[in-house]
């Protein structure tokens, strides 16, 4: 009797697993989609600090913003700039992407200041 009662606790074993390997998924998404954002943040600080340098020279700042960013995030990406007498101030705002659908997030929003160069 001993064998076949350890033979049904495996089974129940796996099934107490296979309940808890949904939950386990989603932290794992969850963790993953933090990281995601704390990249795209980066990105967006990265792309608004270069747009404001390129803006302060009279660059083509939007398409240097663009190309400081990750080409997968190039495509969610803006960099309007305020230029003022004596500096130029650019806020890059990024989409930050989505790992599982209905997750949707607020853009990633930075901005930089510089000072012209006259």
């Amino acid at each position: 009797m001993p064998y076949t009662r350890r033979a049904r606790d495996r089974g129940q074993v796996a099934i107490e697993f296979i309940g808890f390997l949904p939950i386990l998924l989603l932290v794992g998404l969850a963790a993953v989609q933090l990281g995601l954002i704390a990249y795209t943040a980066q990105q967006a600080g990265t792309a608004a600090r270069t747009g404001a340098r390129s803006a302060s020279l009279d660059g083509p700042h939007e398409a240097d913003c663009r190309a400081a960013v990750s080409s997968w995030l190039a495509d969610g990406t803006s960099c309007p700039a305020s230029l003022g007498a004596d500096e130029v101030t650019v806020t890059a705002t990024v989409q930050i992407p989505s790992l599982v659908p209905g997750w949707d997030f607020d853009p990633a929003v930075k901005t930089a200041t510089m000072p012209r160069d006259h």
